[in-house]
């Protein structure tokens, strides 16, 4: 609004939108009926979807496809010139006819009634019969002498497919503060109670895409590899330390721990999500390392003849500095972490706060209850080889002390020879700095993995329709289902975007697949491996159409290299940045070049003669309301059925809004 008054008259407010992972989709449906299409539409509409949107957690729903029932007026302009009447008598005929109006009341001293006009539209007679003129005496004109009135369907504006089949499509956004998971948990069992009330309807929700598929999947490997640490991390701790009990109080140390993170977690309102399971992954080692330390003082003191108290105390006192050092130096590497400005910020710090509270907790229980526990159950070992456990841990200590003497005569090696290692050293270092330098290694935020899923974008020219758009799509979508490595085809014809960073308005030149392969030991191909022969087959059998794809991941991708031109001449800068995509194109590896700005989607301009229009008292405003009428229509008015309420839409027919001369002959 501050820069609205530096702008030219012409240009529309501009449209803000937050850009944010929490605007994407998370859940893409078909929804199919052996009802009639109109009907199923408006069941959708007024049945279905507003159950949904009750679900907790549930932001927005998008539509795509169907068949909206609207009732047409086309009006016939030759009959218009011959009854002398304008398109704005017929619209403004219709529009004061169909209206239902509160008269005010009938009232005594006793009584209180209240008076209502009844007019709005119950069948398409009603609106044929509406009087627009009176020529002559004697001689009306109806809507029905200069139009026909149709029940028909509201003019396409998205198709959408699942697999080939038609259906309308859902596409489903979460609030920003809710959970994901527990909302497509909602979704899934409310679409399941919608479609047992309507199985004599055949009603069918097909989930096409569920984002939380991919989160549950991750959570549940995590969670999967936690216990596998736990596990992994006791028998390490049985072999090293050759003791049940000492393994027994390592084992209770890492849950103690872990439900202090628990509770700080709740206190700040954190959920098990993939990041706080993973800090929680990565700090089983961290957690041992202060209770193992411990424990082995404590036990050598043991082994020394001590009771089990003094020895407690005594271990414990020794090599307390050196437990905190130990610690603080895991502390001080993810605190940083709380103060990224980053784009993932948010996650990131979950991350840190859980592992520094963790960490530091293990500190606590390592001064206090591995301690308390050596001193209850701790036991002086003397391993003798009367079970096979024991010859085990023996032979293991034998093979242990061989590696350790090896590394005693490395490090005596290493020590006579100080500059040569030295010299090692820095040359491995050099050669790090060397990799890094050189862009050997990669770097992106966040590896998407081979989840099999990826988004393909067909945009056509920008002339193209919608019918047209759809049946060329079509023949797209049939080639790619043809495909023995897709399981899945999602399509969205000239709908809004599912990407980041849409506004919720789609294009007619534009359509959107979401593609799901089949598991990766089902195929013999990677995800991206097979979008590059995809599109090099989708280019040689589809030349005209320009193919751009992405893959699906946990987290959304966008362009990785955006470069910014401006200056003041804008046929320069637009004639810079062709010349400058024409350069990165021939770049290798450079891939699906686009410029941010493109050229208006061609239109035809009607100029008004302000001399002429005085002379035959027409304005500015009249002129366009007409034009606006005739080429998009008025549907100010409804017919109303059974308590629902339809559009009534009044235009020109179809075949006097075509092309060029439609509109000069337009009157």
């Amino acid at each position: 609004d501050n820069i609205r008054k530096d702008l030219p008259a012409e240009i529309e407010s501009p449209i803000m939108s937050k850009i944010s992972p929490n605007d994407l989709p998370i859940i893409s449906i078909s929804a199919t009926s052996n009802l009639p299409a109109t009907e199923f539409y408006q069941k959708m509409k007024d049945e279905y979807l507003p159950q949904i949107q009750q679900i907790k957690g549930v932001a927005e729903i998008t539509l795509l496809g169907g068949e909206e029932r609207e009732i047409q007026v086309k009006v016939n302009q030759n009959k218009l010139k011959l009854y002398k009447i304008s398109l704005s008598q017929v619209v403004e005929s219709i529009n004061r006819s169909g209206i239902d109006l509160p008269a005010g009341k009938a009232q005594t001293d006793k009584e209180n009634n209240s008076v209502r006009l009844i007019g709005k539209f119950a069948t398409i007679d009603d609106i044929m019969n509406v009087q627009i003129a009176m020529q002559a005496p004697g001689m009306p004109v109806y809507v029905k002498d200069v139009a026909s009135v149709i029940d028909g369907v509201k003019e396409i504006n998205s198709v959408s497919r699942y697999n080939g089949v038609n259906g309308i499509g859902l596409m489903l956004k979460k609030q920003g503060d809710a959970n994901a998971v527990e909302v497509s948990k909602l979704v899934h069992a409310k679409l399941k109670q919608i479609e047992s009330v309507n199985s004599k309807y055949d009603v069918k929700f097909i989930i096409a895409d569920d984002s939380t598929d991919m989160t549950i999947a991750a959570v549940n490997s995590v969670v999967d590899d936690l216990i596998l640490a736990v596990i992994l991390v006791s028998l390490v701790m049985f072999l090293f330390l050759r003791s049940y009990r000492n393994s027994l109080i390592v084992l209770i140390a890492i849950p103690t721990s872990l439900i202090s993170a628990f509770s700080v977690m709740w206190l700040m309102g954190f959920t098990l999500n993939l990041m706080t399971l993973l800090a929680m992954s990565l700090i089983i080692g961290i957690l041992v390392d202060d209770a193992i330390v411990i424990l082995e003082n404590i036990q050598r003191h043991l082994d020394m003849g001590k009771d089990k108290a003094s020895a407690a105390l005594e271990g414990r006192m020794e090599i307390g500095f050196s437990a905190i050092s130990i610690t603080l130096v895991d502390v001080v590497v993810f605190l940083p972490i709380l103060f990224l400005q980053v784009f993932v910020a948010d996650m990131l710090k979950q991350f840190s706060i859980v592992v520094i509270t963790s960490t530091l907790t293990s500190l606590l229980v390592g001064f206090t209850l591995v301690p308390w526990l050596a001193s209850r159950i701790g036991k002086k070992e003397d391993l003798q080889p009367t079970n096979f456990i024991n010859r085990f841990l023996l032979w293991f200590e034998e093979q242990l002390t061989t590696f350790i003497n090896w590394y005693g005569h490395q490090l005596e090696w290493v020590l006579r020879h100080k500059l040569i290692f030295t010299g090692i050293v820095l040359l491995l270092l050099i050669i790090t700095v060397g990799i890094m330098k050189q862009g050997i290694i990669g770097k992106e935020m966040m590896s998407t993995g081979d989840q099999g899923k990826f988004r393909l974008n067909l945009e056509y020219d920008k002339t193209t329709t919608v019918q047209e758009n759809n049946i060329r799509t079509q023949k797209v979508e049939n080639f790619i289902l043809q495909q023995p490595e897709v399981a899945s085809l999602f399509s969205n014809i000239a709908g809004p975007s599912s990407g980041i960073g849409s506004l919720g308005v789609g294009s007619p030149n534009i359509s959107e697949f979401t593609i799901q392969l089949k598991p990766e030991k089902e195929r013999n191909i990677k995800t991206e491996a097979f979008m590059k022969s995809l599109r090099e087959e989708l280019k040689k059998e589809f030349p005209s159409v320009n193919f751009s794809m992405a893959v699906l991941g946990l987290l959304p991708k966008q362009a990785p290299i955006k470069i910014t031109l401006s200056g003041s001449n804008l046929n320069l800068v637009m004639k810079t940045g062709n010349e400058l995509k024409a350069i990165i194109e021939q770049i290798p590896g450079a891939d699906n070049v686009q410029l941010s700005v493109e050229e208006g989607s061609p239109e035809y301009k009607v100029i008004p003669d302000k001399d002429k229009m005085q002379r035959l008292g027409l304005t500015t405003a009249y002129v366009g309301l007409n034009l606006r009428t005739a080429f998009t229509g008025n549907d100010d008015a409804t017919l109303t059925e059974n308590g629902t309420e339809f559009p009534v839409r009044i235009w020109l027919d179809d075949f006097d809004r075509k092309n060029y001369e439609d509109v000069q002959r337009l009157s």
